[in-house]
């Protein structure tokens, strides 16, 4: 067995916890640094076998949840969630390297390293994957959200989805940390060491390589989002002054080459089943003419809408959204799929949507090229919340144009480029752009969360190793 540590180092102790939290702070939250991600547990994981157990749990707790504080503003003031839900989503990253920490400890103990280089990243995706199953908010705050700007490492997501992004991103400080580790023999070091530089190398080349695909079409799109507040009534006369902002801004694009606009979710409030004036225009400039609405002819319930008119149809297409911000939205959920006929196929989402991997995958079954998302943001988070949608294109393979309120305008790929960029954060933003398409069907698109079920599979592995009785040599 690895010899265990004898002391405990204050100085050692307050430096590792420092660190990691600085680069947890800057590494993680709305505007992550994304290669400060990477390095944010190595400290503690460091740290972890050169002090008792205690120590080294409260060493990853106090990190990562000072570090987690950068996301107390935007938690408690701009989404304005009570105070037990903010302290447990800054929490919970928190207690997750804990675990991951004591696991790790434990196994350099007894001499396992490949076992607890491996364990770190097992046992994050684990937890990050139920909690994708029980939270109301799905994937919100995954670590793989950090790496939206590093477009190599964000392509393995159409395999493994976005759970080999976290779980490279434990992988290699675990692996740094097993090789300094004072209980790791020469023979251990190099598996460890060899398993995690060939899973980073692969996973950039895959990603290097994946980006160099040619497009097969292009579309010209426009987005926009008027500064309102609220969804005014289409018969009011704010209603109708917004309608008539928005004639203008949608003429704007066309004039520019659009071919689809798009505005944010729940632009107006109607009960009629149409709208006139967009259905002309659509009809008038052959175009696409798609906007959220805050629909009240259900009789059931209010309806979160998509409503989009093309140039041929007697009637809007429509979709309902499926997934609601709990506490805020009282709409009548839909259950339903929307394509627009003819090509390239183009399907329809709303915002919280894209948080969820049913509806994405639901389109990638029926080979969707292009999804449009109205959607509603909360100003700090426009860069974040766009990105989790845009990880949906890159693990089901398609394009997507999003046009959020408070938040960002943004014409995203399905390798996860971003063509074009506004910001709505506040102020009326339109911008148009040519968004490349592809025909793209992807190994998560047919297989889901296959990546997740053996992290569990392999963590059951390493827990065994952990904490069965080892069997005494003869």
């Amino acid at each position: 067995m690895a010899s265990k540590p004898e002391g405990f180092a204050l100085p050692a102790w307050l430096v590792a916890t420092a660190l990691s939290a600085l680069a947890w702070w800057f590494g993680s939250g709305v505007h992550p640094l994304w290669w400060l991600t990477w390095l944010a547990p190595l400290p503690v994981l460091w740290l972890a076998p050169r002090v008792r157990a205690p120590w080294a749990a409260l060493a990853a707790f106090v990190a990562y949840a000072v570090g987690g504080l950068n996301q107390w503003t935007y938690l408690h003031i701009y989404v304005g969630l009570p105070l037990l839900v903010t302290v447990y989503a800054i929490a919970l990253p928190s207690l997750m390297l804990t675990l991951c920490v004591l696991l790790f400890r434990r196994l350099l103990l007894r001499g396992y390293i490949l076992a607890a280089t491996l364990a770190v990243p097992t046992l994050w995706v684990a937890a990050e994957y139920i909690n994708n199953l029980l939270s109301p908010h799905a994937t919100f705050f995954n670590i793989s959200y950090t790496q939206m700007d590093a477009l190599a490492i964000i392509q393995i997501a159409a395999v493994t989805g976005l759970w080999g992004i976290g779980f490279l991103l434990l992988l290699l400080p675990a692996a740094i940390a097993a090789q300094t580790s004072p209980q790791t023999t020469k023979r251990g070091r190099m598996p460890a060491l060899a398993i995690a530089a060939l899973c980073v190398a692969a996973a950039v080349a895959y990603g290097g390589w994946r980006l160099q695909a040619p497009a097969t079409t292009t579309m010209r799109i426009g987005l926009v989002s008027l500064d309102t507040r609220g969804a005014p009534g289409l018969s009011s006369s704010k209603g109708q002054a917004l309608e008539t902002r928005y004639m203008e801004a949608f003429g704007r694009l066309a004039d520019a080459g659009a071919q689809i606009v798009l505005n944010s979710e729940t632009s107006f409030s109607t009960t009629d089943a149409t709208i006139p004036a967009f259905a002309a225009l659509a009809k008038q400039r052959s175009l696409i003419v798609g906007t959220g609405v805050d629909f009240k002819g259900d009789p059931r319930a209010e309806r979160n809408m998509l409503m989009v008119f093309q140039p041929g149809a007697m009637s809007p297409a429509t979709y309902n959204k499926h997934h609601l911000l709990i506490g805020l939205e009282e709409y009548l959920p839909g259950d339903s799929y929307t394509l627009l006929e003819g090509a390239p196929r183009i399907g329809l989402a709303i915002c919280k949507d894209m948080d969820f991997h049913d509806v994405s995958r639901a389109y990638a079954a029926r080979r969707a090229q292009l999804l449009l998302v109205p959607a509603s943001d909360f100003v700090a988070d426009g860069w974040l919340h766009s990105r989790m949608a845009i990880m949906r294109g890159v693990e089901n393979g398609f394009a997507m144009a999003r046009a959020a309120h408070s938040g960002r305008l943004t014409l995203s790929d399905d390798r996860g480029r971003v063509v074009a960029e506004a910001s709505s954060e506040g102020q009326d933003a339109e911008l148009t752009g040519n968004l490349p398409l592809r025909e793209t069907h992807t190994l998560y698109a047919r297989w889901g969360d296959w990546f997740a079920w053996l992290d569990l599979i392999a963590l059951a592995a390493w827990l065994a190793l952990a904490f069965l009785p080892r069997q005494a040599h003869a």
